[in-house]
């Protein structure tokens, strides 16, 4: 199979195609002349599979690109062989280039979210003036399909709280007796849900800045941006660059765009967006609400936007403990979010409350792991940059605190600086935790920290079950009755786990073996 070079002096001619921007403007339906369009796909994890599996049911000629050659990986290129793609090109190789299709220059690209503007066969297409979509974008071009409902999307992005609120969304969405599903960057797909046979009343969809950067135009009913904070600053360059990605959700919103009162920066994004008209501006805080906001009075989640007199009343939409045992003020705020987005399509009070009521957290967030002692063994593994770590150890006073990992290129001197009066000690795991290391140096001299007792155990530091159970074992030897142990990372977990989720089970287990020492239990 012939392929594009990286830098193509003449990449592309008349001869090879026509101007994919006239084309591709067409395809604003599943029922649109997909048919024989040249799509290179980059990527082959769950993203990237749906969007080679959709455009192969939908007839267009697909040739799928990814650097990894395993035999998990052959089987999937098998599979979709089976349904219809051309061809499955895996390993390095093959990604410094942008192959042709058919024997012709590619006419789009999707690629997966995770793959940087910067990389070779990016560039490559970018390059030779070829479009570049990500699944979400593709999404929005197939929702509408003849015989099926079209969804109302609910969108959210953020640091922070993504899946915690889109799952809300969902359960609320379910309690007012829609047929709903939460999809995107967490569990099912987006391009999987769109497929559904029978369709959707409303969809959730979480949206990670990676995926934002690759959509251009999507018209939600209603949008939320939670928080923003530095993260992932290595892939999009800066932190202006990763913002400017994250507004793009608020673009041609119908309804309401959903911002957090507590970060001007969420304001100025709608300030800036260019909304459908009549689209409304509503915020959220875990403060007293003012009109045109949702918050909190008295222990009540309440609404004082989505009601005709918003001036002199509110509407109560639950109860604090109605979020659990465990209601720290970010997921108040997760709530409120929901909330808004829900209320915007329709959604009635009693609906928000029951949702609530029904929502079963995640497991690795601020997930209550055992009590014992008069110790709380809290596991927030989904703590993957400081900005959630700050959010977990605010909702605490006394804390031992396990942390460490991948940093991502991120500072930890202002959440140490800003925490330093509730930690009663710092556990380090992590490959290389020097970057908190000098942060706690910096900002809490007299906090003891226990990486060095850690690797003294005789722990090989790139094995992350036997670092953790290190850890807690630590942690369990400083911990005082009222003290919180609390994994909140602060960091990504890919250097000692195969993921946040892995990690947070190392920690579960390791709290259970040591309650079973102490004959309690977990």
């Amino acid at each position: 199979m012939g392929a594009v070079p990286v830098n193509p002096v003449n990449p592309v001619t008349e001869e090879s195609r026509t101007d994919p921007f006239d084309r591709l403007a067409t395809l604003t339906s599943w029922d649109a002349e997909w048919a024989g369009l040249r799509v290179v796909v980059t990527g082959l994890g769950l993203s990237g599979f749906a969007a080679a599996d959709t455009l192969a049911e939908l007839g267009a000629h697909v040739v799928v690109v990814d650097g990894q050659d395993s035999p998990e990986h052959r089987a999937k290129a098998d599979t979709l062989k089976i349904v219809g793609v051309q061809d499955v090109l895996l390993g390095d190789r093959y990604t410094a280039v942008l192959p042709d299709v058919g024997g012709l220059a590619p006419e789009l690209v999707v690629t997966s979210p995770g793959w940087r503007p910067d990389q070779p066969l990016l560039a490559a297409a970018a390059a030779a003036g070829i479009p570049i979509w990500g699944d979400v974008e593709l999404a929005w071009r197939v929702r509408e399909r003849a015989g099926r409902k079209t969804a109302d999307w609910l969108v959210v992005t953020g640091t922070n709280g993504k899946t915690t609120t889109v799952g809300m969304v969902e359960s609320m969405l379910l309690a007012a007796g829609q047929r709903a599903i939460a999809c995107g960057n967490v569990g099912t797909p987006i391009l999987d849900a769109i497929r559904d046979p029978e369709g959707w009343d409303t969809i959730a969809v979480e949206l990670s800045s990676f995926q934002l950067h690759w959509t251009h135009h999507i018209e939600p009913a209603a949008s939320a941006v939670l928080n923003l904070a530095e993260d992932h600053v290595d892939w999009h360059g800066s932190f202006e660059a990763y913002c400017a990605d994250k507004a793009k959700i608020y673009e041609h919103t119908r309804l309401a765009c959903l911002f957090n009162e507590e970060q001007p920066l969420t304001m100025r994004m709608v300030e800036e967006a260019d909304v459908q008209e009549g689209c409304r501006a509503i915020s959220f805080t875990t403060d007293t609400p003012g009109r045109s906001m949702l918050g909190v009075v008295d222990g009540l989640l309440v609404d004082r936007a989505f009601l005709e007199d918003r001036a002199h009343q509110a509407l109560e939409l639950g109860q604090l403990q109605d979020l659990g045992p465990i209601a720290p003020q970010h997921q108040v705020a997760n709530a409120l979010a929901a909330a808004g987005l829900v209320r915007a399509v329709g959604v009635s009070p009693e609906a928000v409350r029951d949702g609530l009521r029904a929502y079963q957290p995640g497991d690795h967030r601020i997930q209550l792991v055992a009590q014992a002692d008069d110790v709380l063994w809290i596991n927030d593994s989904k703590a993957t940059n400081p900005h959630a770590a700050d959010a977990s150890l605010a909702a605490f006073t006394d804390v031992v605190w396990i942390a460490g990992g991948l940093p991502k290129g991120v500072s930890y001197d202002e959440l140490v600086a800003r925490h330093v009066g509730r930690l009663r000690a710092v556990v380090l795991i992590g490959a290389d935790p020097a970057e908190l290391a000098g942060a706690l140096r910096r900002h809490a001299p007299d906090i003891p920290v226990l990486s060095t007792a850690v690797r003294d155990t005789g722990t090989d530091p790139s094995d992350g079950h036997q670092a953790m159970a290190a850890a807690v074992r630590e942690a369990n030897a400083v911990a005082r009755p009222g003290d919180v142990v609390l994994m909140a990372p602060a960091a990504a977990s890919m250097d000692q786990f195969e993921s946040y989720a892995d990690r947070g089970n190392a920690f579960i287990d390791a709290v259970a073996r040591l309650m079973e020492a102490k004959g309690l239990g977990s």
